[in-house]
């Protein structure tokens, strides 16, 4: 019986753009700290790497050097204020949903894999009306492992009820094609997401513009994967 195939996904920046409430509640604790807010446009790229990350980016962008202990605190006041305001303007991408239904008609399934905290992804896309379809969603708590590891992506997609050789990450970010790369599966880049480094100098096998461009992505990936098994 041949293995379900499996498309594994980034949340911040490839699923849903949750830009504005992340930098909202980064800019709402430095605000709380005397600090000037960081504006939108710049502090993208500030996401990918956890709360506490950026805090730090935050605090690096003023020039402030604080304590061990009061990032901490810092970090907890942002996760507690995000929670609180979690979906008041994240969107899934255009085109996502039709991407999605398109995809599962072809008999796929979906997970998340992310450096989010496996709640906050959870309350994210249930607040969103997302939660149900994806097969497992996965945090950097849930196994105590972060992207790039490649243990991450091999859990979530075990805990999905897949196979590595059957699946694609799709991803916006260094840690995405890192930890694909390092478990030996194909990766889809989307240019929309946040990212440092620009997404087509990591080289991942695919690059899309726009998830409705998603389904005929997946399935190149998918016919180049079958070619291979076979010879």
């Amino acid at each position: 019986m041949a293995p379900v195939r499996t498309v594994v996904f980034d949340l911040d920046g490839t699923l849903v753009d949750t830009a504005p409430d992340l930098i909202g509640a980064l800019n709402f604790v430095l605000g709380r700290e005397g600090m000037a807010p960081i504006p939108l446009n710049s502090a993208r790229n500030m996401i990918g790497a956890g709360a506490r990350r950026m805090i730090e980016r935050g605090l690096e962008a003023d020039g402030r050097a604080v304590s061990l202990a009061e990032i901490d605190r810092m970090t907890a006041n942002l996760v507690d204020y995000y929670a609180a305001h979690i979906a008041d303007a994240s969107r899934p991408f255009d085109g996502l949903e039709s991407a999605l239904d398109d995809l599962a008609g072809r008999g796929y399934q979906f997970a998340v894999c992310t450096n989010k905290l496996e709640w906050l992804s959870k309350k994210l896309l249930d607040e969103l009306g997302l939660s149900g379809r994806f097969s497992a969603i996965c945090g950097a708590d849930t196994f105590g492992i972060s992207k790039p590891d490649p243990a991450i992506l091999q859990q979530t997609v075990a805990r999905a009820g897949g196979e590595l050789s059957s699946t694609i990450m799709v991803g916006d970010a260094g840690p995405d094609i890192g930890v694909a790369r390092r478990a030996g599966v194909p990766v889809i880049g989307v240019k929309f997401g946040y990212t440092e480094v620009p997404i087509a100098d990591l080289k991942p096998d695919l690059l899309i513009g726009t998830m409705r461009d998603l389904p005929a992505a997946v399935e190149s990936l998918t016919s180049r994967n079958t070619i291979k098994r076979s010879m």
